[in-house]
């Protein structure tokens, strides 16, 4: 069986990419380039912390149980065996 496709490791790829744009970008326009790809990782960095962040303090949040499921668990507390103050 023929396999076509290519063994490019990691390092590779970010060769072939540089090239790539310096041949599209030319070598006057790269810095700036460079500069904006900078600015939108860091962008997306902090938009990415700010959202682990909101997640994180969602999560430790406890939620409030009302209504009917809350009277039915003190009451299958109250009716079980269980000392369920140790749990």
């Amino acid at each position: 069986m023929l396999d076509s496709s290519l063994n490019i490791a990691g390092s590779e790829w970010l060769i072939i990419v540089f090239v790539a744009l310096i041949l599209i970008l030319g070598t006057g326009r790269l810095p700036g380039a460079a500069k904006k790809l900078g600015k939108a990782v860091n962008e997306y960095n902090k938009a990415k912390n700010e959202i682990q962040e909101q997640i994180k303090d969602v999560s430790e949040q406890t939620p409030t149980i009302s209504g009917p499921v809350d009277t039915e668990r003190k009451e299958i507390r109250n009716n079980s065996k269980i000392n369920w103050n140790k749990i």
